[in-house]
Formats: C-alpha cells, sequence, structure tokens
C-alpha cells in the first residue's frame, strides 16, 4: 500500500462519512472534500494525527453561490493534501486556522479582502492584498464585481 493510501485509510477509520470524498489525484496528491461542519475535526486530524505540518497556501475560490477554500497542506515528503471545503457567499464565514499556522494569517487575509470571507478568529489588523483606502464590499476575486471604471 502506498503512502497516499495509507494517507487516505487514516481518514477513513477516523471519519468513514468521507469515504467518497477523497480523491488520489495521482502520485503525491490528495484532495479531500469537507462540509464546512466537519472541517476543524478533519483539518486537526490531518495535522495533528497525520503529520501534515506545513501549510502551503489557501486557495480561494468563488463558484457562483459559494465560496471554495482549499487549505494545502505538506506533510514533509511531499505528498499534498489538498482539503477543501466551501460555504455560501450569502454567509461566507470560515474559522481561522492561524493557531497552526501563524503564517496563514496572511493568506486569511487575502480571502477576506480578494472574496469577502468573513473570518472567525482572525485578529483584527492590516488589509492585505488591497490598500486601506479600498472601497467596502468590492471584492474583486468575486465573478459578479464590476470594477467602478467599467460601469459607465
Amino acid at each position: 500500500m502506498g503512502q497516499e493510501e495509507k494517507i487516505r485509510e487514516g481518514f477513513l477509520a477516523a471519519f468513514g462519512y468521507l469515504q467518497d470524498k477523497i480523491t488520489i489525484q495521482r502520485s503525491r496528491r490528495i484532495f479531500v472534500t469537507v462540509d464546512i461542519e466537519k472541517f476543524a475535526e478533519v483539518f486537526d486530524f490531518a495535522v495533528k494525527k497525520l503529520g501534515f505540518s506545513v501549510l502551503c497556501v489557501i486557495t480561494g475560490l468563488d463558484e457562483g453561490d459559494r465560496l471554495t477554500f482549499i487549505y494545502h497542506l505538506d506533510d514533509g515528503s511531499g505528498v499534498m493534501l489538498n482539503l477543501k471545503t466551501g460555504v455560501s457567499k450569502e454567509r461566507p464565514v470560515i474559522k481561522t486556522v492561524t493557531e497552526y499556522f501563524p503564517s496563514a494569517e496572511v493568506y486569511e487575509r487575502e480571502l477576506v479582502d480578494l472574496l469577502g470571507a468573513k473570518v472567525e478568529g482572525l485578529l483584527p489588523g492590516y488589509r492585505y492584498p488591497l490598500p486601506d483606502g479600498w472601497p467596502s464590499g468590492e471584492y474583486p476575486l468575486r465573478k459578479d464585481w464590476i470594477p467602478e471604471n467599467k460601469n459607465g
């Protein structure tokens, strides 16, 4: 059994409901799709029990009526775990992972600025990457965003 299969089996032993939610895309690439209500426990398990100790990046996507977030984690051996979750645009609330990875702050600030996510537990601080004067409620990576200079 390859390393990817061992990781898959570890997830399934702990979270049987992930049976149809785990894809080994190719060697060293695993995708796990998790409902937002279960995300925290699966993320915690991946970090503490499976040894995914490096957060590479968080990707945010606008998929129409939902915002999707993919947490790309590495276990130090080159296996990339991609934990994917999503929320409705009407209530785009996720929880911070800075308690695990302090460096997540910069990625989470991008999600706030560019997609309008609300990150519970993210400490108040600077904007990133948009400037302080950027208009409130304007999220340039949302598909429905219309730049001001294109309105007229």
